[in-house]
């Protein structure tokens, strides 16, 4: 068969699943209680797999038959039908699964993924708004529905200038309680992930838009034990997608261009806190971050900004060197 005649995304003709494939999707399905869409996903990886050995005379029904020297040609292509990075390792996971679950059955002696490294995954820089956006963000435009005096558009505003302010997850802003807010102090008791508690600083204006909405908060008609902050409108605990629809209005509303999501007001807050001289390990505690390399994403941000004034106003930036 030639080595050309099937691709890692060709359709398998329908029963042609090898019974090995089977064996193992049912000992997932069975034994770990893997969800459908989980199990759909393994199935996937391994047809990918099993059409590319189709196209060289081999099979997932033969696996002992399969070699490293397979193994890798499907990496190289799926490296050159430029699959996601993040994609090519999963499925490296689910080729990694199955003939594990092949040697306990002692159908291999050996696996053909020994030794093959994943992929490194792409580094995902932050997105950040820059000041002005942000200020505009939390800044009520003449008409628009933030500056109709609302209860809505007074918790709106409130929440986005707690994110912006004080660098908060959205899933930490929505849990909060009445009494994990303490405006006397200017602090917000946070609890981030892990469950590990963080007093977090508020913003001069984010104390004073959590006062006003404080004090009217029972507009959105709360039952009497309802303990949360923020509140949807049935009065119930404010939920993160709602949240991040709420923000995405409020940006379109700002005439922000890009899509504007929870966690970029966090991106923001680290970005600007560093642009203005913060020192990173001070950033790191009020992100609440547990390693200092996860806040060091934030760094290249400033580093990009400096270059942009070295190379505007060095006089020998964009020079080549002369000996």
């Amino acid at each position: 068969m030639s080595s050309t005649s099937a691709r890692p995304d060709a359709p398998s003709p329908p029963g042609s699943r090898p019974e090995t494939v089977t064996a193992f999707l049912d000992f997932l399905a069975v034994a770990k209680g893997y969800s459908p869409a989980t199990l759909a996903a393994y199935a996937e990886d391994l047809r990918q797999f099993e059409a590319y050995l189709n196209g060289r005379g081999l099979g997932l029904d033969r696996p002992a038959d399969i070699t490293r020297e397979q193994a890798r040609g499907f990496l190289a292509e799926l490296h050159r039908r430029r699959v996601a990075r993040t994609s090519m390792g999963r499925k490296l996971s689910s080729l990694r699964g199955f003939f594990r679950f092949l040697r306990r059955k002692k159908l291999v002696a050996g696996d053909p993924l020994s030794g093959l490294k994943n992929p490194k995954a792409e580094k995902r820089q932050p997105r950040a708004l820059n000041v002005d956006e942000a200020v505009a963000l939390v800044t009520p435009r003449p008409g628009s529905p933030e500056a109709d005096g609302s209860i809505a558009a007074c918790r709106d505003l409130a929440l986005a200038e707690l994110l912006y302010g004080s660098g908060l997850r959205i899933s930490e802003a929505v849990h909060l309680d009445l009494d994990d807010l303490d405006l006397s102090q200017g602090v917000v008791r946070v609890l981030g992930k892990g469950s590990k508690e963080r007093l977090a600083p508020v913003s001069d204006a984010a104390r004073e838009r959590l006062r006003e909405y404080s004090r009217r908060r029972g507009e959105l008609r709360p039952e009497p034990a309802e303990q949360a902050l923020f509140l949807g409108p049935r009065g119930a605990r404010l939920g993160r997608r709602q949240a991040g629809r709420i923000l995405d209005a409020m940006a379109r509303d700002a005439a922000i261009a890009q899509h504007v999501h929870p966690h970029m007001l966090r991106h923001s807050f680290a970005t600007h806190l560093l642009e203005s001289g913060a020192d990173l390990r001070d950033v790191q505690e009020l992100l609440g971050h547990e390693r200092l390399t996860t806040t060091t994403r934030y760094t290249h941000l400033e580093l990009a900004r400096l270059m942009r004034v070295y190379d505007k106003a060095h006089p020998r930036a964009g020079v080549a060197a002369k000996d």
